[in-house]
C-alpha cells in the first residue's frame, strides 16, 4: 500500500496565517461573494454568449484598510498608513507549510464569503510542480475539512486553452495554476484571439471572473512587465506568499526564520565543513569570471599570493600578456610559464605560456577532488548513523547531493546509456565500505547502484544534461516532475533509493521532508544561496504513516560544505537580514541610531585641558638597537620549539547552528576530524630569499638561525607551512628585541594641532555612547565606549563621579604613538586633584596589572612602547589598569 501523507489541521501558526487573510474581508456578505457575467460577442459579430460566475467584492477601500490595520495589530505588525493597492503580503519561512496555508485560505475564503475563482501564479516550473503536487496530496484532506465542497484544480496548458471556458462557467471552487511566463507577453497564446473561443483572447475568461490571485514567490515577479501581467488578470486582490519578499505591500502576517526556528517548526541545522589546511605549496589557478572590455577581454582569477601575513588565496584581474608571477607578488610556484597567452570566454578557458589550459569551474593546483570526496564520505557516514537510529522507528533517511556538472555523475562519451562519472564511482566505493561495516551490515539489503540516482534535465536522446543557472527550459521540467511526482515513493522505506543527485540549478520550488543531509559538490566555492541550499531539507520529517514527527532530536539537517561553519553561518545570517529584514540584536546596527559627538563650547580655553595638552602634544620618533647574536639564539630556539610541520591535510568540523534575534546565526563545534592528503613532492622555493623579503634580515643571519634550529629538514614536508611558521617565530623574537631596546625622542617643532579635535567629526551608535553629566570634567557631551566593553564604561563613569579626578579625556583615534609594530592609541588621560602629574591609562577594557598575559601579544608590546614613550615626558605617568581604584592605590 502506497504511503499517504497526513496533514495536521490544527497547527496554530498556520491557522493564524489563514485567519489573517480571511479577516481582511470582514464585513463582506457571504451571499454576495459571486456574480454572474456575460462575455457577449456582439462587438465582434459573434452571436454566441458565454455565461460565467465570478468573484464580487462589496467592501470599499476604507473598510479594507480598517480590516488590514486590525489584523496587523493582532500580529504585531506596524499599521499601514494607507492601502498599497489590493495587494497583501504574507511572510512564511521555507518549510513551514506556506503552500498548505494558501490552499486552505482559498477554501476558507469560499466558506466565509462565497469566493470561487482563484489563480495561483508561479515564477518557475519547479514551483509549479510543487504546487500541483500539493493540490493533489491535500485534496482528500480539504474535502474532509470542508464537507466535500466541490473544487477543481488545473494547470494552465497553452494547447488546451478552451478549458478556460470551464474555469469561468463553473460555480464550484476553481483553482488555476499558471506560470508567469505563460501570460506576461503579448505574443503568448493566452493573449491572442483563438478560434476555439469564438475569437476571444483566452485570458478574457480569467479576467471576467475577477479572480483572487495567489502570487507564490512574488519577489521573482517584481519587474514592470510581470507586475503588469498580473494586473491584466483583473484580480479582486493579490495574496502574496514568500519567505523572502522584495516588496512587502500591506503586510498581513509574518513568520520569519528566527521565529520558525524558536518554535521548532523547521529542522535544526548542523554544518559539517571540509577545508584544506596548510595546502599552499603549488601553483593554484581558478577562473572566477570573464570580464569583457571594449577592446579586450580580462579575467578574474583566484590564486595563491604572497602577503605580509603569509600566503593567502586572493582574487586578481588579469589580461593577455600578464604574468601570474608578478600578480602573486613573486610567488616562485608561478615563476615558470604562467604568462597568460590566451583568454577565450567562448570556450570558458585561458591558456598559459607553458601550454597549460584552465577551464571555468575546473581549477588547477588545488586539492579539489580530495575535498569533494571527503565531503561525500562525511555525508555517507552521517547518513548511515542517522539511518541506523531512525529507520527502525519508521523514519526513512534521504540524502541530497547538489552538483554543478552532470558529467561528474554520468559520462556519455563512450556508451549510449552512459557510465558513472567520478562522483558516482566515489559514492559506490564509499557506500560499499559502510555497507560492509558490522555496525551497518543489516541496514540496507541493496546494491550501491540501487540506492542512488540522478534527477536532471534530459536532451532529445534522453541523456542527462546541465541545467542553466537562472533560466529554465522545457528539458528541466522532466527533472522536476520526477522529483515532485514521486514524493511518496521516495518516502516509502521499501523503496531502495536513499541518495539523490541533482543539478545545483534545480534547487528551488521542491523539497522532501526526509532529507536529513545536503551536500553541495562544486569544483569551485559554492555560490548557492545558503537559504536555498538548506531550504530543500528544512521541513520536519514524516514517518511511514505519513505523520509529521516533531522531535527536535530527530529533526536535524546536516549540510556538508567546502567552507568553514563560521563562513557558512555568516553568509546565512547576511541573507536572512537582507531578504527578511530580521535584525540580529547588537550584531546589526540601526543607521538612524547614529548621532554626532559635540565638543563643549570653548573647551580649548579650559586651563585643565591646556595643562594636559601642553604635556602631550609633542610628536616623537624612535630608534632601536639589538644584539644580532642574541636574535640568532632566541629565534633558533623558537623555531626548534615550534609545532610539528605536517603535510597538507583536510579538516572536517561539525558545528550546530543556532538562531536568535540577540546573537544572530551562531554555532558551536561538536566534532572534528583531520585526514592527511596523499604525499606530494612540492618544489622547494628560495628559502633564504623568501624569509629575507619578509624580515629584512641578511641571508647570513637567516641561515645561521635555520641551521641552529635543527628544523631545516622540515621544509621538505610542507615548504609553505614551514616558511610561514619560521617567519612568524623570527618576527616575534625580532620584535621583542627591538622593543626591549627602543628609545623615543621628541621631534623639534612637530606637535599635534589642537584644532584637530574640532576638525575630526565624531559620530557613533547610541548604545556605544555614555552621556556626560559633569561637562566641566571633560570636553565632549558624550564619551564613545568600545562596544561591549563594560570595564571601559565603568572607568568613564567613575572618572566623572569621583571627586579626586579633576579632569579626564578619552584620547581621540588620531592621537597615536608610532611603534615598530604599528601605531598605538592609549585610552585615557587624567589629571588628579592635588597631583601635579598627568596620568595616561592603557587597556581599561582588557586587563588589570599582573594579568598582561591575557592581552594579545601585539597589544602588550605596544604598551611596552607606550611606557618607553611617556618616560621621555616630564611629570607624566603611564599606568596599565582596569579600574580607577587601581590607579588611586
Amino acid at each position: 500500500m502506497a504511503m499517504k501523507l497526513h496533514f495536521d489541521p490544527n497547527q496554530t501558526y498556520q491557522l493564524d496565517a489563514v485567519q489573517s487573510a480571511v479577516d481582511l474581508f470582514d464585513g463582506q456578505p457571504l451571499s454576495a461573494g459571486e456574480f454572474a457575467f456575460s462575455l457577449d460577442g456582439a462587438e465582434s459579430g459573434v452571436l454566441l454568449t458565454e455565461e460565467g460566475i465570478g468573484n464580487n467584492l462589496l467592501l470599499d477601500e476604507d473598510r479594507l484598510l480598517e480590516n488590514l490595520r486590525s489584523v496587523q495589530a493582532r500580529n504585531g505588525i506596524e499599521p499601514s498608513k494607507t492601502l498599497q493597492g489590493l495587494h497583501f503580503s504574507i511572510e512564511m519561512e521555507t518549510g513551514t507549510g506556506k503552500t498548505y496555508v494558501y490552499l486552505r485560505t482559498l477554501y476558507e475564503l469560499n466558506q466565509h464569503y462565497g469566493f470561487t475563482k482563484f489563480v495561483i501564479v508561479v515564477p518557475s516550473i519547479a514551483i509549479r510542480e510543487g504546487v500541483v503536487k500539493n493540490l493533489e496530496i491535500t485534496k482528500e484532506h480539504f474535502e474532509t475539512l470542508y464537507a466535500r465542497k466541490p473544487a477543481t484544480h488545473a494547470e494552465y496548458d497553452s494547447a488546451r486553452v478552451s478549458s478556460l471556458r470551464n474555469f469561468a462557467a463553473s460555480n464550484a471552487i476553481q483553482i488555476l495554476v499558471i506560470n508567469i511566463d505563460a501570460f506576461a507577453k503579448d505574443a503568448n497564446i493566452i493573449n491572442r484571439p483563438n478560434d476555439k473561443l469564438s475569437g476571444k483572447n483566452p485570458i478574457e475568461f480569467i479576467r471576467a471572473t475577477h479572480p483572487i490571485v495567489i502570487v507564490d514567490e512574488p519577489q521573482r515577479m517584481e519587474t514592470d512587465l510581470r507586475k503588469q501581467a498580473i494586473a491584466n488578470l483583473n484580480p479582486l486582490c493579490t495574496l502574496r506568499y514568500s519567505a523572502t519578499h522584495l516588496e512587502r505591500y500591506n503586510p498581513v502576517y509574518t513568520l520569519n526564520p528566527v521565529q520558525a526556528y524558536d518554535l521548532g517548526l523547521v529542522k535544526q541545522i548542523e554544518v559539517d565543513s571540509v577545508t584544506e589546511e596548510s595546502a599552499y605549496n603549488g601553483a593554484y589557478v581558478e577562473i572566477e569570471q570573464f570580464l569583457p572590455r571594449k577592446t579586450y577581454t580580462a579575467v578574474r582569477l583566484s590564486l595563491y599570493q604572497n602577503t605580509n601575513t603569509g600566503v593567502q588565496k586572493k582574487s586578481i584581474t588579469a589580461k593577455v600578456g600578464e604574468d601570474l608571477y608578478q600578480k602573486s607578488n613573486q610567488r616562485e610556484a608561478y615563476q615558470n610559464g604562467y604568462v597568460i597567452n590566451e583568454i577565450d570566454s567562448a570556450d570558458e578557458s585561458i591558456e598559459f605560456s607553458n601550454g597549460q589550459r584552465v577551464y571555468l569551474s575546473q581549477p588547477i593546483g588545488a586539492y579539489t577532488d580530495a575535498v569533494m570526496k571527503m565531503q561525500l564520505r562525511r555525508m555517507i557516514d552521517e547518513h548511515f548513523k542517522k539511518a541506523r537510529r531512525l529507520e527502525p522507528q519508521g523514519i526513512k533517511v534521504l540524502s541530497l547531493v547538489f552538483i554543478d556538472r552532470v558529467a561528474n555523475y554520468r559520462v556519455y562519451d563512450r556508451l549510449a546509456e552512459g557510465e558513472g562519472g567520478k562522483f558516482a564511482r566515489w559514492f559506490e566505493e564509499i557506500y560499499r565500505e559502510y555497507a560492509a561495516d558490522p555496525h551497518y551490515r543489516d541496514l540496507y539489503p541493496y546494491t550501491p547502484a540501487e540506492v542512488h540516482n540522478g534527477y536532471f534535465a534530459q536532451d532529445s536522446n534522453g541523456h542527462w544534461k546541465d541545467s542553466s543557472e537562472g533560466r529554465e527550459t522545457i528539458a528541466d521540467s522532466s527533472a522536476y516532475e520526477l522529483i515532485m511526482r514521486k514524493k511518496e515513493e521516495l518516502l516509502d522505506i521499501n523503496t531502495p533509493l536513499r541518495f539523490i543527485f541533482s543539478h545545483s540549478a534545480l534547487r528551488e520550488g521542491w523539497d522532501n521532508p526526509n532529507v536529513f543531509q545536503i551536500c553541495t559538490l562544486n569544483e569551485t566555492h559554492s555560490d548557492i544561496k545558503k537559504r536555498q541550499e538548506i531550504g530543500r531539507g528544512m521541513r520536519l520529517c514524516v514517518n511511514q504513516q505519513g505523520q509529521r514527527v516533531w522531535d527536535r532530536q530527530v529533526n536535524r539537517l546536516t549540510v556538508f560544505a567546502n567552507e568553514t561553519y563560521e563562513d557558512f553561518a555568516r553568509q546565512l545570517q547576511a541573507e536572512i537580514e537582507d531578504e527578511t529584514g530580521v535584525q540580529f540584536g547588537n550584531r546589526v546596527k540601526n543607521r538612524r541610531e547614529r548621532q554626532p559627538v559635540t565638543y563643549r563650547k570653548e573647551f580649548y580655553l579650559d586651563q585643565n585641558f591646556l595643562d594636559l595638552w601642553g604635556k602631550i602634544q609633542h610628536k616623537t620618533t624612535y630608534r632601536v638597537a639589538f644584539d644580532s647574536a642574541e636574535l640568532v639564539k632566541k629565534a633558533a630556539n623558537a623555531i626548534h620549539e615550534m609545532p610539528a610541520i605536517h603535510p597538507p591535510r583536510l579538516r572536517s568540523s561539525r558545528a550546530r547552528l543556532q538562531m536568535s534575534e540577540e546573537e544572530g546565526v551562531t554555532g558551536h563545534q561538536i566534532a572534528e576530524k583531520v585526514e592527511q592528503l596523499a604525499p606530494a613532492h612540492p618544489e622547494i622555493p628560495d628559502i633564504l630569499g623568501y624569509i629575507e623579503n619578509r624580515t629584512n634580515l641578511t641571508r647570513r643571519t637567516i641561515l645561521r638561525i635555520l641551521k641552529t634550529s635543527g628544523r631545516l629538514p622540515d621544509v621538505l614536508i610542507n615548504p609553505q607551512q614551514f616558511l610561514d611558521q619560521a617567519i612568524y617565530q623570527i618576527s616575534v623574537q625580532l620584535q621583542d628585541l627591538m622593543i626591549a631596546g627602543i628609545k623615543y625622542e621628541t621631534l623639534d617643532g612637530q606637535s599635534y594641532d589642537m584644532m584637530l579635535f574640532e576638525a575630526k567629526e565624531i559620530e557613533s551608535y547610541i548604545d556605544t555612547m555614555l552621556k556626560v553629566n559633569q561637562p566641566h570634567k571633560t570636553i565632549t557631551d558624550y564619551i564613545i565606549i568600545d562596544s561591549g566593553s563594560q570595564p571601559e564604561r565603568q572607568f568613564a563613569q567613575d572618572c566623572e563621579s569621583n571627586e579626586a579626578v579633576e579632569f579626564f579625556l578619552k584620547l581621540p583615534d588620531w592621537f597615536v604613538i608610532q611603534t615598530p609594530i604599528g601605531p598605538y592609541n592609549p585610552d585615557w588621560a587624567l589629571i588628579l586633584k592635588n597631583d601635579r602629574r598627568l596620568y595616561f591609562v592603557a587597556e581599561t577594557k582588557s586587563v588589570a596589572e599582573g594579568q598582561v598575559d591575557n592581552l594579545r601579544r601585539h597589544e602588550k608590546l605596544k604598551i611596552d612602547c607606550g611606557k618607553a614613550h611617556f618616560a621621555e615626558f616630564d611629570k607624566v605617568a603611564y599606568r596599565q589598569v582596569r579600574t580607577l581604584s587601581e590607579l588611586m592605590d
